[in-house]
């Protein structure tokens, strides 16, 4: 019986390496790729960064290509990358919310683009090192199950892909915790074993976010203009609405005798509103871009644990569902910093039901 083929996204890093270690262990035929994404004149950036996409992180996943004799080959998906990941980073800024990256690149670069060379060249299923697990349910469907170790549970920044990828992905490095990963990489002699993880959002490495879009952004950024309370008043100037989002404290320098925080960005009329600490606190959320995973739809008055960030731990809520495009999450309790352009992601027990982006 012929061996099933597997495209594994080598980022260079311990996971990637790891989880092409044991597939090819658990007999499958393995190739190594990792995706060039950097726009050319950042490729020397990204290497001295250790960054995820640039120079050495090919040449570190080539290194453990050549120890698990496997074949390693680099992917051009630089302009996929400019158009799915770099101008929409640009242009929600730019709207006054806040993006997400990470799940932007993992949609329609990490998966859709590189599962439809995968596939072309005649592989059955492409895996990443995520933390994470791909189950197929009794239903039919395919869904993301959160990794057994919560502290680098990655499931979040899932949550938006499809059931055709779902169906044709592995994710090897779910059902282990960081520890056991590197362990498993001393006893390969994997020459990534204690490599440092890489930082979050790849293509900014000094995490200069509105320096990026003001050197990136084909159009003028947005100017300096006022901070405000929620009725008007006027309290000072801010930099540019690139450089803010909900929630925010350092940085504003505002001397208003109470601790002060971003509660809201205003693109139309250039003001970033100021609050206290209670004023950033919501009890519910209104999303759009609406994908389903575990189940094909969530009726209204389906009771959840939503995530509002990466970092959030979830709260407990109820949705509601006043149109097929939007969702309404009411929570059981206020939550901090609600962020327009962020995902929300609705699980049910381990598995994710589904999520959509907070407007």
């Amino acid at each position: 019986m012929k061996k099933q083929t597997v495209v594994v996204g080598m980022s260079g890093g311990v996971d990637s390496s790891v989880a092409a270690y044991l597939l090819k262990e658990a007999g499958y035929e393995v190739i190594g790729v990792t995706m060039q994404i950097w726009p050319k004149e950042a490729d020397e950036e990204a290497s001295a960064n250790g960054g995820c996409c640039g120079l050495s992180a090919a040449e570190d996943a080539a290194r453990v290509a050549q120890v698990l004799q496997i074949p390693h080959y680099v992917m051009n998906f630089r302009e996929e990358f400019r158009e799915n990941v770099i101008t929409y980073f640009i242009d929600e800024y730019l709207a006054g919310r806040t993006p997400n990256p990470c799940i932007a690149c993992n949609r329609y670069v990490k998966w859709e683009s590189l599962l439809r060379r995968s596939l072309q060249i005649g592989a059955d299923y492409i895996a990443t090192g995520h933390y994470a697990r791909v189950e197929h349910l009794t239903n039919g469907r395919y869904a993301i199950r959160t990794s057994v170790t919560k502290g680098k549970d990655q499931t979040y920044a899932l949550y938006n892909l499809t059931q055709e990828q779902l169906s044709h992905t592995l994710m090897p490095v779910g059902a282990y915790d960081k520890p056991q990963i590197r362990r498993i990489a001393e006893s390969a002699g994997l020459p990534v074993a204690h490599k440092p993880d890489s930082q979050e959002i790849c293509f900014v490495p000094d995490d200069d976010y509105a320096g990026f879009i003001e050197k990136n952004s084909p159009c003028p950024v947005p100017p300096p203009g006022n901070f405000v309370t929620a009725d008007g008043e006027i309290l000072g100037t801010h930099r540019g609405i690139t450089h803010y989002t909900i929630g925010q404290r350092r940085g504003l320098r505002l001397a208003l005798g109470y601790p002060a925080f971003v509660t809201e960005i205003r693109p139309d009329t250039n003001e970033v509103v100021i609050g206290a600490a209670d004023e950033v606190f919501r009890d519910r959320l209104t999303c759009n871009r609406l994908n389903f995973m575990s189940v094909p739809d969530i009726p209204d008055g389906t009771r959840v644990l939503a995530k509002i960030r990466y970092s959030h731990p979830g709260a407990a809520a109820t949705v509601h569902r006043p149109s097929d495009d939007q969702a309404e999450v009411v929570f059981d309790e206020p939550v901090r910093a609600v962020t327009p352009g962020q995902a929300v992601v609705f699980y049910d027990g381990e598995f994710i039901l589904g999520g959509g982006t907070i407007i």
